[in-house]
């Protein structure tokens, strides 16, 4: 039945895209993979992912039995994803770097060079459901539940959906990487990679130096205490326990402490031992908007996640704008963070989301 039909899969050498290429393979499709360099190697200590990750995708393809292609992004994900990611990162924020990735290069510039080349489906390793209605095409959230993926994908547009498949639609990852092993595939071990991946098995915090201003400033509770000194404020966000590195304080209950906020202005970061200070109840804005199918009406009841694998919390919209939208939350959500990404869903329909402001 697909026998006629060629899909270009989008294989990074992970266990997700290449078991994708087995289900495409088996549904009768004409399948090739394509390899995206986004990060030129600069590491002299066989470090850099992007090299292993090409061998690994090299050697599943020839096993597969199916030509892999390379494409080289480096210079427009520089541009279109680093270049923001770093002006955000100074600007005291905690940006996603991945869903910036999917909505300039994977689903722009990779898709369309993919289809440049003749295919009539491009697909990816995403878990991931869509639907395609006689003119308008959904995105919902996959079989597995605990991997759903729709929360970095809802910048997607109308005008590509068409032309998409995610084979991962109806499978759960136990069962992906059953077939792995079965396949002798042996990337069933690998470690799954998100955000910045190409830093690989690089330190974040010595890496990202060469890139961002680095300067140190006080760490301080919310009546002013100093407590002790930061070495960037990049190296923290909202909500986080860990590596704040402030020990037994004279004064204070033994008990840990949690960031609570980031002052640009005075380089302060703002600490406290209360962990409810990072429950967010009221209302949220949000901008950058993308609308998949509908835009999500006043006053109507929709659940939002704040976070890759978050919970669902219950919302209504206050207002909404071509841009930008205003939600106010019927439950309590812990460590809202700017510069993250709120996505909206209608019962387990994606319909998009956008950039938290404040």
């Amino acid at each position: 039945m697909n026998s006629s039909k060629k899909i270009i899969l989008g294989m990074s050498g992970g266990v997700d895209s290449s078991i994708s290429a087995v289900i495409l393979k088996d549904m009768g499709y004409k399948v090739s993979g394509l390899f995206m360099k986004n990060w030129e190697e600069d590491d002299t200590n066989n470090q850099c992912s992007s090299k292993k990750d090409y061998e690994d995708a090299l050697r599943i393809s020839k096993k597969l039995g199916i030509k892999l292609s390379i494409v080289n992004f480096s210079d427009r994900y520089w541009d279109l994803v680093f270049k923001n990611f770093i002006i955000e990162l100074n600007q005291g924020k905690t940006p996603n770097p991945d869903i910036l990735c999917n909505e300039q290069i994977k689903f722009n510039y990779f898709m369309n060079h993919a289809l440049s080349l003749g295919c009539d489906k491009v697909a990816t390793g995403h878990y991931a459901m869509l639907k395609n209605g006689n003119e308008i095409n959904t995105l919902h959230m996959p079989l597995d539940k605990i991997k759903d993926q729709t929360y970095f994908l809802y910048i997607l547009k109308q005008k590509i959906m068409k032309d998409l498949i995610f084979p991962l639609e109806n499978i759960h990852k136990n069962d992906v990487k059953k077939i792995a092993k079965d396949f002798d595939l042996k990337v069933y071990e690998k470690k799954e990679s998100m955000g910045i991946c190409f830093i690989g098995k690089k330190d974040f915090s010595r890496f990202i130096q060469k890139y961002i201003n680095s300067k140190p400033g006080l760490i301080i509770d919310e009546d002013g205490h100093e407590l002790g000194k930061h070495h960037g404020l990049f190296n923290y966000t909202i909500g986080q326990r860990r590596g704040i590195n402030i020990g037994g304080k004279k004064g204070f209950p033994d008990k840990p402490w949690f960031v609570i906020k980031k002052v640009i202005s005075n380089n302060s970061l703002i600490i406290s031992q209360d962990e409810s200070r990072l429950l967010r109840n009221g209302d949220v804005n949000i901008s950058k908007t993308n609308w998949i199918n509908i835009i999500p009406q006043s006053n109507k009841i929709y659940h939002a996640r704040f976070r890759h694998g978050g919970k669902l919390i219950p919302i209504k919209i206050n207002s909404t704008s071509d841009t930008s939208i205003k939600i106010k939350l019927m439950e309590s959500e812990r460590a809202i963070t700017p510069g993250q990404s709120a996505v909206i869903y209608k019962d387990d329909e994606c319909i998009g989301g956008g950039i938290i402001d404040a």
